[in-house]
């Protein structure tokens, strides 16, 4: 996810940037299912991963916001 929020940040457009942002926030919420399927068969102790997944949802979360916003402020300007 940190190399497409990269991508984005470096567009040429503010609907490359919004394109780039939504598969960044994909790729983060991807991560969450990855983390949530490892606890559920314990690859590794619960707690290790617990907290990975409380920052992934958080990263989730700042991404999906961030999108949402740069979406608005693109039809507001036309």
């Amino acid at each position: 996810m940190g190399a497409n929020y990269r991508a984005a940040l470096r567009s040429r457009s503010r609907a490359e940037f919004i394109s780039k942002l939504k598969i960044a926030e994909e790729e983060a919420d991807e991560t969450c299912y990855w983390l949530e399927i490892m606890i559920d068969v314990a690859v590794f102790p619960k707690e290790r991963l617990e907290p990975l997944l409380q920052e992934a949802k958080e990263i989730t979360a700042i991404l999906s916001t961030a999108s949402i916003t740069a979406k608005k402020r693109q039809d507001k300007s036309g």
